[in-house]
């Protein structure tokens, strides 16, 4: 899969540059919209641009990760560059500011405007196989259902665009129910033609088991707790049951096994192209996450993890009587060598106080620096994940004694007693449950991208109580403004613009 992006990613970046910026004028040397979408192969090249997005800087190439992980109470940045730290602390002065707000909600438009594109014309392609065209446009459901998912989650409110769009266009903000509801709807649909498995040289696409993950992982956000049941018992229980966890909690975080059994949907990087992040040709398909999250002298040390979570890992030993094994997967941190005999990436190293760092992204493993190009693909959904999820979702629906099982396979993994025998005080008491819960997801998936999303949907966002119990752990919570910082503010200029947008509430 990784091939068949690149390729056509490179041609379709030229032909949609035209389409996105100025689809009145006819250049000679771009293609336009009305000589564009004849054939089938358009029609696939133009599903193959939706995944190009992956590579922007305002996604998952690099920016993404400064909201997810470093928003969150696991991580932080004491960057020189001061505002680029003041937008992982709340501290929002700019709105327009690039790096830490308008890029990602102009990538994330782009690429609804290719989901758009695709899903506006490919239907009067006329296709050899009407399956073929199905699965294209199923595709493109799930991308835009991905995007907005995700723009949802930082933003809320925000414009709904469902048609090419042109830059004359003034669309109108809707409520974050409603970009929910969207989102559901093109998750269905494209449940309904995505395969149930792609062939081996496809792989990286999206299938049924990956629109059933988001979809889960929708009604969650919303607490709609039998819908993500019914969702997620498909990839567990269902005809979707065809995933488990790697052997090798490592497998999930290298280039070695990627597409593995526990992989439900992951974002294809690769090293093989050195060019930027714009339009160009030669534009990078790698993720940039490990040069701006490496310690300093490694890389550009941006990013790095909150201390805390080096000492929950510590705070319960495994069968054996050892730390667990995660904690030397998930972070660097002062007692790496003396607890694993692992060095930073194979270097000595004097350590500040306080001091840790995201080793999930990495390539500590046979580099001892980082660049702009890690090959190493990012598994936006795990299996883990879909356990732990599950085990969350029967605690809300009143089967407390049924969610243990699946907590256990997690922990099993990395030979952690079982939940029942490490924490008997839990019983079957739903919120004892659900914070115990909590800690299991941030052993199993910290820096991984989930963290913001499950504090939103846990409430714990919600209350100057619960904001000041986070605060304990990560300082810049004293900064949080309940009420307001739940969600980004959107790019001003984009206010100042459009009579229909109306600024986020506090802001």
């Amino acid at each position: 899969m990784k091939k068949i992006i690149i390729i056509t990613a490179a041609f379709l970046g030229l032909v949609f540059t035209a389409c996105e910026s100025e689809l009145d004028l006819n250049s000679p040397n771009d293609i336009t919209v009305d000589q564009y979408w004849k054939t089938e192969s358009d029609a696939q090249a133009g599903v193959n641009s939706i995944y190009a997005m992956f590579y922007k800087d305002g996604l998952w190439a690099r920016w993404m990760y400064f909201r997810l992980d470093l928003t969150s109470d696991e991580g932080y940045s004491v960057s020189p560059w001061t505002e680029l730290a003041d937008w992982t602390r709340f501290n929002y002065i700019n709105y327009n500011f690039w790096e830490g707000n308008a890029v990602t909600w102009r990538d994330t438009y782009k690429a609804i405007f290719r989901c758009n594109q695709v899903l506006a014309n490919v239907p009067n392609i006329t296709f050899q196989n009407e399956d073929d065209k199905k699965k294209i446009i199923a595709q493109a459901k799930f991308f835009r259902a991905l995007h907005y998912y995700y723009a949802a989650v930082i933003w809320e409110d925000i414009p709904l665009v469902l048609d090419p769009s042109t830059p004359a266009d003034l669309p109108q903000q809707k409520k974050v129910t409603e970009i929910w509801a969207q989102i559901e709807k093109d998750l269905n649909e494209a449940f309904v033609d995505l395969p149930s498995q792609w062939p081996s040289d496809q792989t990286g696409r999206p299938d049924k088991g990956a629109a059933k993950a988001f979809l889960a992982k929708l009604y969650m956000q919303q607490h709609k707790w039998p819908e993500a049941k019914t969702a997620l018992e498909y990839l567990i229980t269902g005809p979707g049951a065809r995933y488990g966890l790697v052997t090798n909690y490592r497998d999930n975080f290298t280039d070695v096994n990627e597409n593995n059994s526990e992989s439900v949907f992951e974002i294809q990087f690769g090293d093989q192209r050195k060019g930027g992040t714009g339009e160009d040709p030669n534009a990078a398909v790698s993720s940039n996450r490990g040069q701006f999250f490496a310690p300093r002298g490694i890389g550009w040390s941006d990013g790095q993890a909150r201390l805390w979570l080096v000492n929950a890992f510590k705070e319960e030993k495994n069968k054996d009587g050892n730390l667990d094994t995660r904690l030397r997967w998930t972070l660097y941190y002062p007692e790496l060598l003396a607890d694993f005999g692992d060095k930073t990436y194979g270097r000595n190293w004097e350590w500040n106080n306080n001091e840790a760092w995201f080793r999930k992204g990495s390539r500590d493993y046979y580099r001892n620096n980082e660049d702009y190009y890690s090959q190493v693909n990012y598994r936006l959904v795990r299996y883990a994940d879909i356990l732990l999820r599950y085990a969350e979702v029967l605690n809300e629906t009143g089967n407390t004694a049924q969610a243990y099982q699946y907590v256990d396979l997690v922990r099993a993994r990395v030979n952690m007693n079982t939940l029942a025998v490490a924490h008997p005080e839990i019983g079957n008491d739903h919120d004892k449950f659900l914070e115990r819960l909590k800690t299991e997801r941030v052993l199993e998936l910290a820096g991984e991208s989930v963290r913001w999303e499950d504090l939103k949907r846990w409430g714990d966002l919600d209350t100057q109580a619960s904001v000041d119990k986070i605060s304990l752990r990560d300082p810049d919570f004293k900064n949080f403004k309940v009420g307001k910082n739940h969600r980004m503010p959107i790019p001003q200029s984009d206010v100042d613009n459009n009579p229909n947008l109306e600024q986020n509430s506090g802001y």
